[in-house]
């Protein structure tokens, strides 16, 4: 899974922070109620690539700002059931995985026939009856995965057909993974992603208090890419639409190699329980940017997740000083809202309306809390919550990508 190539920042360039822009009106430029970002005039009618992609000057970020990290590892089998064998199951374990997620070198089956691929008691299950190769299988939570080749008696006894398992990924635990978070975060940089104490909360815990906002998180999904990676997507608009970073995945392939969960958050504001996610599959790159950090992808199976609802992009400029949260699955973690912020007087607000980001005066700044895991979650205004940001960077202030920058480039698509 590469993530977009940058190149290293000088001496003086790590120490700005990606300062705050210094706009000039000039021919060309967008206007954002009263500021203007130099961006290129037209936008491009490609599905797939960025007009940006080579008409703008990519600033010099730090790659350390970038959330991603792997919270599994990936391990090398060999593994079959074929209509020759006498086993018509195989179970695949990692001691204490969070999960684990196997691969199918190739999987051939005859019509009617199917393969699962379950938990130990049956609870979560997944069901595959077309012909594929060099797949993953959707993830089962937990240490162990069974796969059993489900097949009609008169079928022919043939080596050939059945299911071949060439390697699984085993998720680290939950602490091991806060672990290697929290290790990342102190050798990227100085100043993390948290600002000032993890002020972040499930979203179980403002269900009463604060029922608009956990209801507009529903959409928000959890990405686990190439088995081993994370970031957050969402919804946008009605249709089989999703957004998420461009860093975190760009082609199509990819995106058919990426589980999204929705509905995964925790039962209750204490506890420690998640309920059990809607897992489907990404299906198609749509379009994607990386001047603006995006990728619009749809998903496979979207009946499951249409019941989660969507968000919007606001066509409205941010203000500095306006309300804001961020519905986000911080190190993979079940579904964390940040709304509240001590830097910034209680509540998480704009810090900056205009700021840089790849481009210079592409983003909106902000000390909510956020942590590797949480690239592609949308900042959301507490006023019309609609999104103002697609969140990406690091660095306290944090930073997003302007959302009205992104709709001109997508609206048409969504």
């Amino acid at each position: 899974m590469a993530a977009s190539a940058r190149r290293p920042r000088t001496e003086y360039d790590w120490k700005r922070k990606r300062r705050k822009a210094v706009l000039v009106a000039a021919t060309g430029a967008l206007a954002l109620g009263g500021a203007a970002a130099v961006v290129p005039t037209a936008f491009a009618d490609d599905p797939v690539t960025s007009v940006l992609e080579d008409a703008a000057e990519i600033l010099p970020v730090d790659d350390s700002l970038l959330g991603l990290v792997d919270v599994g590892e990936v391990k090398e089998l060999t593994e079959s059931l074929t209509y020759a064998g006498e086993q018509d199951a195989v179970t695949v374990s990692g001691p204490d995985a969070g999960y684990v997620k196997v691969h199918f070198e190739r999987l051939l089956l005859n019509a009617g026939d199917y393969v699962t691929v379950s938990n130990p008691d049956g609870t979560e299950s997944y069901r595959y009856e077309q012909s594929m190769v060099d797949q993953w299988a959707t993830s089962i939570t937990g240490d162990t995965a069974v796969v059993e080749l489900h097949r009609a008696e008169s079928g022919p006894a043939s080596d050939a057909l059945g299911v071949l398992i060439d390697r699984a990924a085993y998720g680290f635990a939950a602490d091991v993974v806060d672990a290697l978070v929290a290790d990342k975060a102190d050798q990227a940089r100085p100043e993390e992603s948290v600002c000032s104490g993890d002020e972040k909360r499930r979203s179980a815990c403002y269900r009463t208090s604060y029922p608009e906002v956990v209801e507009h998180a529903e959409p928000v999904a959890r990405l686990l890419i190439d088995g081993t990676v994370l970031c957050t997507a969402f919804r946008v608009g009605e249709e089989n639409r999703l957004l998420t970073n461009h860093h975190c995945f760009t082609e199509t392939w990819e995106a058919k190699q990426t589980e999204v969960w929705f509905g995964y958050d925790c039962v209750t504001c204490g506890a420690d329980t998640a309920n059990i996610p809607v897992k489907v599959t990404g299906q198609q790159v749509l379009k994607t940017s990386k001047p603006l950090d995006y990728t619009l992808f749809s998903v496979d199976d979207f009946s499951r997740i249409d019941q989660f609802g969507y968000l919007e992009l606001s066509d409205e400029p941010a203000k500095a000083g306006e309300a804001i949260y961020i519905p986000q699955h911080p190190a993979g973690r079940p579904t964390e809202i940040a709304m509240e912020s001590s830097v910034d007087g209680g509540n998480c607000v704009v810090k900056n309306a205009v700021y840089d980001g790849y481009v210079t005066g592409s983003d909106v700044s902000y000390y909510c809390d956020t942590e590797f895991g949480s690239s592609g979650s949308p900042v959301i205004s507490r006023d019309t919550h609609e999104v103002l940001a697609l969140h990406h960077f690091g660095g306290c202030p944090n930073s997003g990508v302007n959302a009205q920058l992104i709709r001109a480039e997508i609206g048409h698509l969504i």
